[in-house]
């Protein structure tokens, strides 16, 4: 697949609603308050920015002007049904219609809070998703015999479920309740449990794990698109039905300095980010292992590029370019490629929600900010 580059940013806002289409006594159609992040997805045009490299950061700010209005306002004033899909589709709409507006956007996404949230894609369909945690033990009892996660351990596991409800304008088909509802039986199984006793999880990888929700889920949500399930913070694995993905997280304290901004821009100083890396990989699953990649044959392979990034002066090593994001990116994905062949996307936030995503295979579900 031709490579696809997509700017990514987030903002916050505080915000009052109330959603009157629900249920008489349901506690969202009282008064009440979040603290929302909205993000937009697009792909940008060459020249869209004050200068090349100044995309995420434009990006943000146009973000950020859009979304002021609601910051510390009574959203029903805004809009009818302050429900998360359509204050992503009054983000759509606004951001597109501001004066030098944003093109080419492919998603918007709300999370009204950190559990929960939708990401409207370009054909309007709006993708509700719900986190859940459980805390359960574990061992891998097909790993070579040095392997540590052969050993009896445990995790705080976080499951995401996505849900694909193609509402037009609809108020709401699946609500978060109903998520929870379907949840609560599958949760009373895997929590404070070891999982290698549950029927068809006697090797619980978390591929496994993910196809295990699946079709515990599915006959009884079909709109359910994608289970996520996050072994650690840092790594985790979605599965579809049909495809497994995973990905493995990184966190790299880098100097960058943009060449070509202007002179007397403080983006053409020397200054640095921790950024946050995630390699996703798509790979068929070894039957045996019950893995698609082994996490910690990730971390190693990918070990000796990372040194080359961590803590090191991006603007030195890539000499050839200026050491944008997307540059970035792409010079990972130079270096990469070829010792970690399933790796067809690669995401790389400066701040939390702004960066990129650059893939080259299927794109897979959006992870919360």
């Amino acid at each position: 697949m031709e490579e696809q580059l997509l700017y990514v940013a987030a903002a916050r806002f505080e915000a009052a609603c109330q959603v009157d289409c629900l249920p008489a006594g349901h506690r969202s159609a009282k008064l009440h308050g979040h603290s929302y992040l909205g993000e937009v997805r697009v792909k940008l045009p060459l020249g869209w920015a004050e200068f090349p490299g100044a995309e995420v950061y434009a990006l943000r700010v146009q973000l950020q002007q859009c979304v002021a209005p609601l910051d510390y306002s009574h959203l029903n004033t805004h809009l009818n049904e302050p429900t998360d899909e359509n204050i992503a589709r009054w983000i759509r709409k606004r951001l597109g219609g501001l004066p030098g507006g944003v093109p080419g956007i492919v998603a918007v996404g709300v999370q009204s809070t950190t559990e929960s949230g939708v990401d409207l894609d370009a054909s309007d369909h709006a993708h509700v998703w719900r986190r859940y945690v459980f805390q359960s033990a574990h061992q891998l009892p097909h790993v070579p015999a040095d392997h540590k996660c052969g050993r009896m351990h445990g995790h705080g596991f976080e499951v995401i479920l996505h849900a694909n409800r193609d509402l037009g304008q609809q108020a709401l088909s699946i609500d978060y309740d109903q998520l929870d509802a379907l949840w609560a039986p599958i949760h009373a199984e895997l929590d404070h449990a070891c999982l290698n006793d549950i029927p068809g999880l006697e090797n619980p990888t978390s591929e496994n794990i993910s196809a295990w929700i699946w079709v515990k889920l599915k006959p009884r949500l079909p709109e359910l698109s994608w289970v996520t399930v996050y072994e650690t913070a840092q790594c985790g694995a979605h599965f579809d039905g049909h495809h497994y993905r995973i990905w493995k997280e990184f966190t790299l304290d880098s100097a960058v300095q943009l060449k070509r901004a202007p002179d007397g821009d403080a983006r053409r100083r020397i200054h640095g980010h921790t950024f946050t890396l995630r390699l996703h990989l798509h790979a068929p699953l070894d039957t045996v292992r019950g893995w698609t990649v082994d996490f910690g044959d990730v971390k190693e392979v990918f070990d000796p590029i990372f040194k080359q990034l961590d803590h090191q002066p991006l603007h030195e090593v890539l000499a050839d370019s200026d050491s944008d994001t997307a540059n970035i990116a792409r010079y990972i994905k130079t270096l990469a490629s070829a010792k970690i062949p399933e790796m067809d996307r690669i995401d790389l936030f400066e701040t939390p929600g702004c960066g990129v995503i650059l893939y080259w295979g299927e794109l897979g579900p959006a992870l919360p900010v």
